[in-house]
């Protein structure tokens, strides 16, 4: 199978095409990145062709892309490679708008090629068994939740709305939006949102506080925020704490630890994972070499997830909650 990467323009990119290698069967085939120093580099590193066009690097018989551009390129990138039939996975968030990202879907459908967003943290082994658990019903009926995913700001493109659509609000929301998704089976009713830029000078929204109701009643909080400096010992966190009728469960991603307290039997548990990029990555290949009819998380999830981070920005503008539905 020929893999190849669109952009380094992304930090995640190198822990993605690091993943390939690690895969029997597959191939890098390609790095294309319209920044030569960087993208020649990268291909020298992992010893792959180097092409600035990523036309060229479509045009090699590929089976599927990772596209790690800047945001706003990602639209540009993912239909080039579903009219060249080409399997996508794309970096969260799927895009800057709600339409581009509509966009994007409605493409690779029409050219029956998959889209898949990149959303590692669901295969964090324990987010994984967190899920498993309220599946299970081991905590009753979901009630509220309480989500964080903190880290640095990263500069950079980051820092640039042209290029990443949004600061730390959209960098972070998606994640723990899609997250709660999918641990619930239900969707955002109602964001109320306060963003605001408070701790760095870059001139970008760098913390945000979201208030969410769900459909079926669940309310839930997300602080997303690009807060930690570069003293903190992890580059942020990804926490999740879930209240339900029967018990009680947090999560925190990044360590990997998971703490649940039932109302059957009081008890701590703690897990310790593999890397979820390299899980993320496995996952896109065996779709792909399958013949899957869609990827386990689609552009439709990043889609919703994306949404709750536009409604966050649209509710802190104008001071008011807003319905999904007014999107």
């Amino acid at each position: 199978m020929k893999l190849g990467v669109i952009s380094f323009a992304h930090m995640h990119a190198f822990s993605y095409a690091k993943a390939l290698l690690g895969i029997e069967g597959v191939e890098l085939a390609g790095i294309a990145d319209p920044v030569e120093e960087r993208g020649r580099k990268y291909a020298e590193h992992f010893e792959t062709a180097y092409y600035r066009d990523y036309r060229e690097l479509l045009d090699q018989g590929l089976d599927g892309v990772i596209v790690t551009s800047e945001n706003a390129h990602h639209k540009e990138h993912v239909l080039a490679a579903a009219a060249a039939g080409v399997h996508v996975l794309c970096e969260k968030p799927l895009s800057t708008n709600v339409q581009d990202a509509q966009d994007m879907i409605d493409a690779c459908k029409a050219n029956g090629v998959l889209l898949q967003t990149a959303f590692p943290v669901r295969y964090n082994t324990t987010v994984v068994r967190a899920k498993q658990m309220i599946d299970d019903g081991k905590l009753g009926r979901i009630l509220a939740m309480k989500g964080t995913n903190r880290g640095r700001n990263p500069g950079g493109w980051f820092v640039d709305p042209e290029l990443s659509g949004g600061g730390a609000v959209i960098d972070h929301t998606v994640h723990v939006a899609d997250i709660m998704r999918w641990i619930t089976g239900a969707e955002v009713k109602e964001v109320y949102a306060e963003v605001d830029h408070l701790i760095s000078e870059a001139p970008i929204d760098d913390s945000g506080i979201l208030t969410m109701e769900f459909d079926n009643g669940v309310f839930a909080t997300l602080d997303c925020s690009w807060s930690r400096n570069k003293e903190f010992p992890t580059w942020g966190d990804v926490t999740l704490e879930i209240v339900g009728s029967a018990g009680t469960l947090s999560v925190n991603a990044t360590s990997q630890k998971l703490h649940v307290y039932t109302d059957e039997s009081g008890y701590r548990h703690q897990a310790w994972g593999d890397s979820m990029d390299d899980s993320l990555i496995r996952d896109f290949v065996d779709a792909v070499s399958s013949g899957a009819a869609e990827a386990s998380v689609t552009g439709e999830d990043g889609l919703h997830a994306l949404a709750v981070a536009v409604a966050a920005y649209r509710s802190s503008a104008d001071k008011r909650t807003i319905a999904m539905s007014e999107l």
